[in-house]
């Protein structure tokens, strides 16, 4: 029996459609979906959905508790949540909310005239996180692509994200990443990098072109960033900081968006991250548990998810029952930078990997 990266390397080779599909569904020896989705894990993604669904306002956005604004990124994530359940645009119990989100994302798209295809809320000054709404806004338009059933809409969608991926592959600096600004500058970080790989690996498999240089050297950039121990740093080249598993996590994400699924950068990124193991005691696995917490376990999710076998079987058992300690604990998901829709979203996305039913997550 093929393991899961196994599987899609062989895909990759022969050429078939399932080539552009980042991972696989499960293979031999690993947690059914009936399995690994426990009634008391089902109970709390059906509550937590309906919770982060009445946080949506009007305008089809959800918002970042910093700063009270609809969020492109975050909006982009609780509609992946959404869709991981099963809805699409107008089909299902919360298929109006995923059209209102996907709604909201087109239009602020096109509210940036100066910048077309910029994925932001230009209504608030957030520097810091635009690009991040970029291209977790990208990625959402390329996975529900397809899905919406007004063919006016459609092509509405299919404009903006063609733009939208235009502007990511214009944006890539020299050193093949990206950063904060919507145009290419002189200094990339990994975590932005691998937010932009995603989208453009998810628009590929939508049908958008994506050169084949485009994201080589992003694969370049990625890997400078990896240090002696299999972690990644930050920024290329940056002294004093070491490795992270947040940003180890996004790294390994990024080089299976990029179709690298073994060698020396995956084995040691997913050997890093194994430290950290959810549950266990007396190593790094307690070290600042909660810097960018939802952040690193939904790319450390989707890294086991795709590595498969012994990762994915012992990884999602210990995430999935961590998350639910903490919801009980706390009487739901929040995050004190962005807030309860972004911790809900990522939570439920990771807790509902087994369903298989986003795209970018399909065989």
């Amino acid at each position: 029996m093929l393991t899961r990266r196994q599987f899609v390397r062989t895909a990759l080779v022969a050429g078939g459609a399932s080539s552009l599909a980042l991972v696989t569904q499960a293979q031999q020896g690993e947690p059914a979906a009936a399995d690994a989705i426990t009634a008391e894990t089902q109970q709390v993604i059906d509550r937590s959905l309906l919770t982060m669904a009445s946080m949506q306002a009007q305008d089809g956005s959800f918002s970042d508790s910093r700063t009270g604004f609809g969020n492109v990124a975050i909006t982009g994530l609780a509609g992946l949540a959404l869709m991981a359940a099963g809805n699409q645009p107008g089909r299902g119990r919360f298929g109006e909310a995923v059209a209102r989100a996907a709604d909201y994302v087109v239009r602020r798209g096109n509210a940036n005239g100066s910048t077309p295809g910029y994925l932001n809320n230009a209504d608030a000054s957030m520097s810091h996180g635009s690009m991040y709404q970029h291209g977790f806004g990208a990625l959402f338009l390329a996975e529900v692509y397809g899905m919406v059933p007004s063919p006016e809409k459609q092509r509405a969608l299919r404009a903006m994200l063609e733009k939208a991926i235009g502007l990511t592959r214009n944006a890539q600096n020299s050193e093949g990443g990206w950063r904060y600004e919507p145009r290419a500058v002189q200094v990339a970080d990994v975590s932005v990098t691998v937010a932009q790989l995603m989208a453009l690996r998810a628009a590929k498999n939508a049908g958008v072109a994506v050169p084949k240089s485009v994201v080589d050297k992003c694969v370049a950039y990625i890997k400078a960033c990896q240090l002696p121990d299999g972690g990644f740093c930050y920024i290329k080249n940056q002294g004093g900081v070491g490795s992270g598993f947040a940003r180890t996590a996004a790294a390994v994400v990024g080089l299976f968006s990029a179709g690298i699924y073994d060698g020396k950068a995956v084995e040691g990124g997913l050997s890093y991250m194994m430290r950290f193991l959810p549950g266990r005691r007396g190593n790094l696995a307690e070290a600042r548990p909660d810097q960018h917490y939802y952040y690193g376990h939904y790319y450390a999710a989707l890294a086991m998810w795709t590595a498969g076998g012994n990762y994915w079987a012992e990884w999602f058992p210990a995430i999935r029952d961590e998350l639910l300690a903490r919801h009980r604990q706390f009487s739901g998901w929040t995050d004190n930078g962005h807030g309860p829709s972004y911790a809900a979203a990522m939570a439920c996305i990771i807790l509902q990997l087994p369903n298989n039913y986003l795209p970018i997550m399909q065989k």
